[in-house]
C-alpha cells in the first residue's frame, strides 16, 4: 500500500499534464465537432521540438513557446487538408499524423532523446512531482483562464456556433473554413504545449510517446463531463472537468500497475479502462434507468361515468 501512496504524488501530475492535453482534444471534439486524429502526432511534435532546444541550451520558456507554435502549426495543415482540400476530418487528421511521425523524426535525429532533470532548467521533473503539481495546476489555471474570455468573445462565439450549426454559420456570413482552422490550431498547440511539458516531467522525448493519446484524451473528457457531478454547463468548469479527467484516468492506471500486473499486458489494460469509462454512460442510460410512468389519463372512468348519469 505504500509504494501506491508514494506512487500517486507522480499519478496526479502526469494526471495534469495530459489533461492539458484533454483541453486541447474538448476544442475540437466536443466545440468544433470536429474528429481530429492529430493529436498522436502533435503531441509528440511538442515534445520533440522541446527536447532538442533544451539540449541546444534554449531558454525553457522559449521552448514551449516553439512547441506551442509547433502545434499550431501541425494543426494548420490538418485544417488545409479539410477545409481547402475536401478530405475528411478523420482522414485528413491521419494523414497530419503520418507526416508528423517522419518530421519528428526528423525533429529529434534519432529515436528518442533524453532531457536531464538534474543539468537542464526544465520547468517541471519526476524528481520533485509535489513541485511539478504545482506548477502544471498554475498553467492549467492560466489556460482556463484565457480560453474562457477568449470563447466569450465574438470570434470564440463564432467558434462554438461552428460546431453546433455550421450552416447557420454560413447563412451569417461567417467564414467557416476559417474557424476550423483557428479551432484545430488551437486545440493542437494545447496538446504540443503538454507534449513539451510531458517531455520535461518523464526526462525524455520518443518518437513513439503520443501512440494511443487520442484514446487517453477522449477518456479524460468522458470522465470529466459524465463522471464528475458538480461541472455542471459553466465552460471553464467543463474545461477543468477535463484536466480532473486526466488525473481520474492516471489514479485508475497506477492502481492496476500496483496491482502487480504483467506489464506486457499496460496496453491492453489501459484500452479496457478507456472502453469502460466510455461505455458507462450508454450502460447507465440503456439499462438501469428507470421508464417514465405513464400519467394517469385525464378522461373519467367507466364506472364514474356511470355514476354520474
Amino acid at each position: 500500500m505504500m509504494e501506491l501512496l508514494n506512487a500517486l504524488p507522480g499519478a496526479v501530475a502526469q494526471g495534469l499534464i495530459w489533461g492539458i492535453m484533454a483541453i486541447g482534444l474538448y476544442i475540437t471534439y466536443k466545440i468544433l465537432d470536429f474528429a481530429d486524429l492529430t493529436v498522436d502526432g502533435s503531441i509528440t511534435t511538442g515534445a520533440c521540438v522541446c527536447a532538442v532546444m533544451l539540449n541546444d541550451g534554449a531558454n525553457v520558456w522559449v521552448c514551449l513557446l516553439a512547441a506551442f507554435l509547433s502545434g499550431a502549426l501541425a494543426g494548420l495543415i490538418t485544417g488545409v487538408l479539410h477545409t481547402l482540400m475536401g478530405i475528411p476530418p478523420i482522414l485528413s487528421g491521419i494523414l497530419t499524423q503520418l507526416m508528423l511521425w517522419s518530421i519528428n523524426l526528423k525533429i529529434l535525429g534519432k529515436s528518442n532523446m533524453a532531457v536531464n532533470g538534474r543539468s537542464l532548467p526544465v520547468l517541471i521533473s519526476s524528481l520533485n512531482s509535489p513541485m511539478a503539481i504545482l506548477v502544471v495546476g498554475l498553467f492549467i489555471v492560466c489556460l482556463i483562464t484565457l480560453l474562457y474570455f477568449l470563447f466569450g468573445t465574438e470570434i470564440g462565439c463564432t467558434l462554438r456556433a461552428t460546431g453546433n450549426n455550421e450552416q447557420m454559420v454560413k447563412a451569417q456570413g461567417v467564414n467557416v473554413k476559417a474557424n476550423k482552422i483557428l479551432g484545430l490550431m488551437i486545440s493542437n498547440a494545447l496538446v504540443a504545449l503538454a507534449g513539451a511539458l510531458l517531455a520535461q516531467y518523464q526526462g525524455f522525448a520518443d518518437i513513439n510517446m503520443g501512440r494511443g493519446a487520442i484514446v487517453i484524451g477522449l477518456a479524460a473528457i468522458i470522465i470529466g463531463q459524465t463522471r464528475i457531478g458538480f461541472i455542471g454547463r459553466n465552460f471553464a468548469l467543463k474545461l477543468f472537468g477535463c484536466a480532473l479527467g486526466g488525473v481520474c484516468y492516471y489514479l485508475v492506471y497506477q492502481f492496476v500497475v500496483w496491482l502487480g500486473l504483467d506489464t506486457d499486458l499496460l496496453k491492453l489494460l489501459s484500452a479496457i479502462v478507456v472502453a469502460v469509462f466510455l461505455a458507462i454512460p450508454y450502460i447507465k442510460k440503456e439499462y438501469f434507468s428507470r421508464p417514465h410512468k405513464e400519467l394517469p389519463s385525464a378522461q373519467p372512468s367507466e364506472q364514474g361515468e356511470e355514476n354520474h348519469a
